[in-house]
């Protein structure tokens, strides 16, 4: 049981980790943090949390479980408001999807890595934001990936990978460049190509028919170019490294693609596809490879 736990960003993913725990009877007392009274007071009125407070120091005192769930460019002045006003016991864990730069940004508004400190990353979400856009189930058999430091206190891992099993996930642990490295394949490159189609259909002449006509695999495949603009921009530059190096090894396949349709290779192609839907049965829908 957590007895009071601050949400720092009472938005989709803060908000729906208050609800999930709130729903399996997992904390005593809610309190939310954030720029807008406005947002808090949709948080207070929808029963996501108990009290709210623009005030980050505030939000932090007597709490034994704090997690950020701001934008990773915000993540060091947040660091830096709550230094000071944490209780001994308290543990800290964020939910960003780079965790070098979060590392990074604690060690630099701490002087060090704190024990209580618990790098972690929900992988869900949704296209929507805001504490409208939470609910309890959004991490209902999704994984959580954790990445403790090495000064990090083994039992404040454990504090925070029992929160998370409380929510229905699934916890894992992984080095913090091993995770970066992950996430900008899985799920930062398909981000950059979503926004870079959409912005690119969207500069055409032809923009209007080209929308109006758009199937279903374009709508599915675009969803998450609906993403928050803030949150994506600063992903791309706290995991610059490893999404530079996808985004070039897909240029590269793009070339390749490219090419091998310009020769009208058939042959090619259909060995292309069939490996990729090979390796997307397999890996993603479950599906065993065929042994021929």
């Amino acid at each position: 049981m957590i007895r009071r736990l601050t949400v720092i960003g009472v938005g989709l993913i803060g908000g729906s980790l208050a609800r999930a725990l709130r729903a399996a009877h997992g904390v005593e007392e809610v309190v939310g943090c954030g720029r807008s009274r406005a947002n808090l007071d949709k948080a207070l009125e929808l029963g996501v949390i108990d009290r709210g407070t623009t005030d980050a120091a505030a939000a932090v005192a007597g709490a034994d479980m704090v997690f950020l769930a701001v934008p990773l460019g915000a993540m060091l002045g947040t660091f830096e408001a709550i230094r000071g006003h944490l209780t001994d016991d308290a543990v800290i864990t964020d939910g960003g999807s780079a965790k070098a730069s979060v590392v990074a940004d604690c060690a630099a508004a701490f002087g060090i890595v704190p024990p209580g400190f618990v790098p972690g990353h929900p992988i869900a979400g949704t296209e929507r934001s805001g504490v409208e856009a939470s609910f309890a189930t959004l991490y209902r058999e999704r994984r959580v990936i954790l990445t403790p430091h090495r000064d990090t206190d083994p039992a404040a891992s454990a504090r925070v990978e029992a929160m998370w099993r409380l929510c229905g996930a699934e916890v894992s642990y992984m080095s913090v460049a091993h995770h970066d490295e992950v996430l900008a394949a899985t799920s930062h490159l398909p981000h950059m190509l979503a926004f870079g189609l959409v912005d690119m259909l969207a500069a055409m002449k032809e923009n209007n028919e080209v929308f109006r006509y758009a199937a279903g695999g374009f709508r599915d495949f675009t969803r998450i170019a609906s993403s928050n603009p803030e949150m994506w921009r600063d992903i791309c530059i706290a995991n610059q490294d490893a999404l530079v190096t996808m985004l070039e090894r897909f240029s590269s396949q793009m070339g390749d693609l490219t090419e091998v349709i310009r020769q009208g290779d058939g042959e090619r192609l259909l060995a292309i596809f069939q490996r990729a839907k090979n390796a997307r049965d397999h890996y993603v829908a479950g599906v065993p490879n065929d042994p021929e």
